[in-house]
């Protein structure tokens, strides 16, 4: 098989506009229908939201107390709008930085989790958060182990990557397969 990827000059939330339109070609070229998006605020998933309308939107948001006891970074507004639009809101702790991320704030060691992570990023941000994004939603049953999913993730705010994922549930990590890589930064 031969496709291309796209390759951004810089990484950040100006990408998001062209990386929705190329995980949705890309979507439309393998007859995928289930797309996860990242979104800490819910503006990147109003716009997934928006432009798969007839597609199964899922929008994976940070865990409640991510940022503050009893708090969510993405706003209620944001949240209606989402699932208005059909889509469907999951938050969930992070694969890569739950009880770890507790550990390393607590005792000033690094765990496990945190190494995958680090490793992800030397592809990038947003390569470190597709396979997150893939799993949290597995784990929440919101998407099948079997089936090809779009994941669309970015650096810091917006989008800016996108992949092809074959999803696995956490306690599977190994067997996830990022099959296609369709667009992100080139760092």
């Amino acid at each position: 098989m031969e496709t291309t990827a796209t390759y951004f000059a810089e990484a950040g939330k100006s990408n998001t506009s062209e990386t929705l339109r190329l995980a949705k070609r890309r979507a439309d070229e393998l007859a995928i229908k289930t797309i996860i998006v990242a979104s800490t605020y819910g503006d990147t998933g109003i716009a997934a939201a928006e432009l798969f309308k007839g597609y199964r939107v899922i929008v994976v948001g940070h865990a409640w107390g991510s940022r503050g006891a009893n708090t969510s970074t993405m706003t209620e507004e944001n949240r209606a709008r989402i699932q208005a639009l059909g889509g469907t809101v999951v938050h969930a702790s992070h694969v890569f930085g739950g009880i770890g991320r507790a550990v390393n704030d607590k005792f000033h060691t690094i765990q496990v989790d945190q190494i995958i992570a680090n490793v992800l990023r030397v592809f990038s941000q947003g390569m470190k958060v597709i396979p997150e994004m893939a799993m949290m939603a597995a784990d929440a049953g919101l998407v099948r182990t079997d089936e090809e999913v779009v994941v669309i993730a970015g650096t810091g705010r917006g989008a800016d990557t996108a992949a092809v994922v074959k999803p696995a549930n956490s306690r599977e990590f190994f067997d996830l397969k990022v099959r296609e890589i369709i667009c992100k930064p080139r760092l």
